[in-house]
């Protein structure tokens, strides 16, 4: 699916604040690069930010137009590399190891503002309790755990197995708030059960429930979790763009 150019802008705006920038500075770069026919992946359209008490170097390149926030001397020595380099994890690594660059990872962003229904074929519970959500992450390998972060994701879903004796989480979708303006998803789904189309449907219910409270869709995954990115595309998801970060020692 595609999204409407309001909501590309309220995205912008979104990371424009999450990252300390002016509100309107991914509409000014866009037009600058539009009005001047540059080439949108050079260096020199890139915004960036200094920031000497950042904890974090972040690349993020969204709907064409890329920003670069850190201290000053990451910024000068990304100056002259291209957008798909800086968007490469290691690139980030290398630039900042002297001073303990480490950890994050890239990121692929997907953003909705509609989706399809998906329709259950039978009759299923959904539970929208804390307990269920932990239940489930003590099914699943704690590096998915880790990456999908349901106990930072307050809107919890949890599809449970009709068992009659002691029903079983089998599936959550969850989102929380992002910046007041997107629900930032993530889906978690026990081994058992995986390749059911419950991760479709348990995120297809926290998708529509983020929808009917106003805010646009966003779902972030790491570059190398195929089953994420193929979610997130078999879902309607539009692809948004490249985010990538380490943490400095």
């Amino acid at each position: 699916m595609t999204l409407e150019p309001t909501s590309a802008a309220i995205i912008q705006l979104a990371w424009a604040r999450h990252l300390g920038l002016d509100d309107d500075a991914f509409a000014t770069a866009a037009a600058r690069v539009t009005n001047s026919s540059a080439d949108p992946g050079d260096p020199a359209q890139r915004i960036t930010l200094v920031d000497e008490a950042a904890r974090a170097v972040v690349f993020l390149r969204l709907f064409g137009v890329s920003a670069l926030v850190g201290p000053q001397w990451a910024l000068d020595a990304a100056a002259g590399l291209p957008d798909t380099e800086l968007a490469q994890h290691v690139t980030l690594l290398t630039l900042t190891r002297s001073h303990g660059g480490h950890g994050l990872g890239s990121t692929a962003l997907f953003f909705a503002d509609d989706l399809p229904l998906q329709q259950p074929s039978d009759d299923l519970t959904v539970s929208r309790g804390n307990p269920e959500a932990i239940s489930l992450e003590g099914l699943c390998p704690p590096d998915d755990v880790n990456e999908v972060g349901l106990q930072g994701l307050e809107h919890r879903f949890t599809i449970m197995h009709p068992d009659e004796e002691l029903p079983t989480p089998v599936a959550c979708g969850a989102y929380s708030e992002w910046e007041g303006i997107l629900a930032n998803m993530g889906v978690l789904v026990a081994p058992p059960w995986r390749r059911r189309g419950l991760g479709t449907l348990a995120a297809s219910i926290a998708a529509h429930e983020a929808l009917a409270a106003g805010l646009t869709l966003q779902w972030k995954a790491d570059v190398s979790n195929t089953g994420a990115l193929a979610m997130a595309r078999s879902l309607g998801f539009a692809t948004g763009g490249l985010h990538a970060s380490v943490l400095l020692g």
